[in-house]
């Protein structure tokens, strides 16, 4: 759904599981370890230091949990600005990786009004469609 918000810009995937790619994901997807709140997650951010120092991206976007908090944090030393968006499933209550990315990113999108609560400073945008 966030598709044709960065379509039109130069920009790259991260994949914490190996999947069968779509033709425009291919060529540029990396993949990193699959960490689940473990010893990983110091290894999610050398791969993190490694692929965004490669990258430069202008900015950092996910929708989802994953890798995304070790690519914010490592995202912050470098100076890469986050936006985060609180999945979709997150009708009542907000996702882990929600309550950390409050707090690092840049920008933050919620999807549903009853989250207004947990994220006071964060922009309400509506379900994605």
């Amino acid at each position: 759904m966030l598709k044709p918000a960065y379509d039109k810009y130069d920009h790259f995937y991260v994949l914490n599981e190996r999947i069968a790619l779509p033709e425009d994901m291919q060529g540029k997807t990396y993949f990193i370890q699959h960490s689940e709140r473990d010893l990983l997650f110091f290894v999610n951010l050398w791969e993190a230091w490694r692929i965004l120092r490669r990258q430069r991206p202008d900015l950092i976007l996910s929708n989802g949990p994953g890798p995304l908090v070790p690519f914010a944090l490592i995202g912050k030393i470098l100076g890469i600005p986050a936006v985060f968006v609180e999945e979709m499933n997150r009708v009542n209550k907000p996702s882990l990786t929600g309550r950390i990315m409050y707090y690092l990113a840049d920008r933050f999108f919620y999807q549903w009004k009853a989250l207004a609560h947990y994220f006071p400073k964060a922009t309400y945008g509506g379900p994605l469609t």
